[in-house]
């Protein structure tokens, strides 16, 4: 794993507004940056980050058969005690699952380890799917890279496969996303772009404007009756809306399912950290309210809590992680190193909520930057990367876009 300083395409930018990346800068600062990638062998991606990252997502299954048979789990996860029963029911049926990206600290070597899973609602799809592909094939054009050099995104079409797996040919599909936010109508247009190319109709309309008939269906900005939905929507905000008490009988398929409401949720990592205790992808990680006690010194109230705790308690104690248990884009996340807290993130939208504590992973450094590697999930295969990079030590929305390459 390196960082390469590179010639940018002289005419990314002409490219970028032709086909609606219209915020690849941001604020003044460049969010998609091609003055240098990293590179990486075929041996890195396929046995540091590909095959890791599907036993993850097998073992985030796995947690989740175990959460929606738990009423205390549930409760800890912040699902709704009124909605505890829409969730295990689409864990029971099965609801498909259609992609998610998991958060990795990898610096080259291995084992990578797991920050976190965005199961439900992942951004930067169409940096991923499309425009570092396009990247790659412009710069194996141009000379700047081999013409043997590669790079993991199978992205889309896997989207596609699975699209065409999950409906019948024909088949509508609705997807929503709060209008006015270009990177979020980039990710459901990204999606919409693969439902045609799998043969079904896509339909676009903004969030704000979804409806409900006499009948208790969900009605899109043309009254049109919404069989199946993709909602570029927090479950943990769609809960807590008068519309949930209609999701159980709208008869309509939501993508994604309700069960993924407690794996797009930190609370997702002291689960796994309490079925696979010291598995080499995982960092420790607890509840906050079990283990306070601990971290001050003190003797764990929690007794299930108190043998894990103790037999990484250096470790936690060095430096940790402190997460709510919702968040987005390093909102509200702190580091806390010997005792002091050390970094905080300048977004502070997610306070509130309870929080967990995860082992400090420090993140390798490149040019005074420090990279976070998105693998993506569709189904249940790894199937593409991406490269975030940050000044910061806690990864954030105004974070850069690297793109990637293969090199052997």
């Amino acid at each position: 794993m390196q960082k390469i300083t590179l010639p940018e395409r002289p005419n990314w930018r002409d490219q970028a507004a032709e086909l609606g990346f219209t915020f690849a800068d941001m604020h003044g600062e460049p969010y998609w940056d091609e003055t240098s990638a990293y590179q990486f062998t075929l041996r890195q991606i396929e046995d540091d980050i590909e095959d890791p990252s599907t036993e993850l997502h097998d073992m985030c299954r796995a947690a989740a058969a175990k959460i929606v048979q738990s009423e205390e789990l549930l409760g800890k996860l912040g699902i709704p005690a009124a909605h505890f029963d829409l969730v295990k029911d689409s864990w029971t049926r099965q609801d498909p699952e259609l992609y998610g990206r998991f958060d990795l600290a990898y610096d080259g070597t291995g084992p990578a380890k797991m920050l976190e899973y965005n199961a439900d609602t992942p951004t930067s799809l169409y940096e991923s799917a499309s425009f570092q592909w396009a990247w790659l094939e412009g710069q194996i054009d141009a000379g700047v890279l081999h013409k043997s050099d590669d790079q993991f995104n199978g992205i889309h079409e896997a989207l596609v496969a699975r699209f065409a797996a999950l409906f019948e040919n024909g088949m509508d599909v609705h997807f929503t996303a709060a209008g006015g936010n270009p990177e979020d109508y980039a990710t459901v247009e990204m999606l919409g772009w693969a439902a045609r190319e799998a043969g079904l109709g896509a339909h676009y309309f903004d969030l704000e404007k979804l409806g409900l008939s006499k009948d208790g269906q969900f009605l899109d900005d043309q009254d049109r009756v919404i069989g199946a939905l993709f909602k570029l929507y927090p479950w943990e905000d769609m809960l807590g809306d008068d519309y949930a008490q209609h999701i159980a009988t709208a008869n309509c398929l939501m993508i994604e399912p309700a069960w993924k409401s407690v794996v797009s949720n930190k609370g997702l990592l002291p689960v796994l950290w309490q079925m696979f205790e010291g598995h080499p992808n995982l960092l420790p990680a607890f509840f906050e309210a079990d283990v306070r006690e601990g971290l001050r010194g003190a003797g764990i109230a929690v007794p299930s809590a108190r043998e894990a705790f103790e037999s990484c308690a250096d470790v936690l104690q060095a430096g940790h992680v402190r997460k709510p248990i919702f968040s987005r884009e390093g909102a509200s996340v702190s580091i806390v190193e010997q005792g002091q807290v050390t970094d905080v993130a300048p977004n502070n939208d997610y306070s509130a909520h309870p929080h967990i504590i995860q082992a400090y992973h420090a993140l390798p450094r490149f040019d005074g930057f420090s990279p976070v590697i998105g693998a993506w999930m569709v189904g249940t295969d790894c199937v593409g990367m991406s490269v975030r990079e940050d000044r910061s030590r806690i990864t954030q929305d105004m974070s850069r876009f690297k793109p990637h390459f293969i090199r052997d």
